[in-house]
């Protein structure tokens, strides 16, 4: 179960605190797109996030995108934050996590995933021992496999709130109903 634990949960990439990552010693962010950056499946970014990443790469945070998206949307992107990206990552498996920290050329100490799924982006991050940060997710749409795994995602997080290692508060927005 402690491979499934966030190191921190927010609302969205945007109440990422870089003052408190610096402070971690993180410099360097692995982040997933669909539902973490856009909602799933939308073609455009909100200028809103590509300041946010512009402001965190002038702030000395190198970022890489890690997404289980076909290549050419994750290099859409890519392009468009002007950032490295892997493409078809088969998250939670760590040869995506891996080649991320590579092009940003960081241990996995100062590595932080942010996404918005607890058994690929979290999960994973964990396995590898990098900071893992979950952000609700941006739109209800998604593969039906995704939506079958939000339930057991669900369950989940309430057992570990019954266990005392999250926060119910903390949590709350994501829970909804089964």
């Amino acid at each position: 179960m402690k491979l499934l634990i966030p190191d921190a949960i927010l609302p969205s990439v945007q109440d990422i605190n870089l003052d408190d990552l610096r402070r971690r010693g993180i410099a360097g962010l692995l982040i997933d797109i669909d539902n973490t950056l856009v909602p799933w499946g939308n073609p455009q970014m909100d200028q809103a996030l590509v300041q946010w990443i512009k402001r965190a790469k002038a702030r000395g945070f190198q970022i890489c995108l890690v997404s289980n998206a076909l290549p050419d949307r994750t290099a859409s992107f890519a392009q468009l934050l002007d950032i490295p990206a892997v493409g078809q990552a088969m998250k939670p498996l760590p040869r995506a996590f891996r080649r991320g920290m590579e092009l940003l050329n960081l241990p996995p100490g100062q590595v932080a995933v942010v996404g918005d799924q607890l058994f690929t982006d979290v999960f994973g991050a964990k396995r590898l021992g990098l900071y893992a940060i979950l952000v609700n997710p941006l739109s209800t749409g998604e593969f039906g496999f995704t939506k079958i795994m939000r339930r057991l995602e669900r369950r989940t997080l309430r057992r570990l709130v019954r266990r005392g290692l999250l926060e119910l508060e903390s949590i709350r927005s994501r829970l909804g109903r089964d």
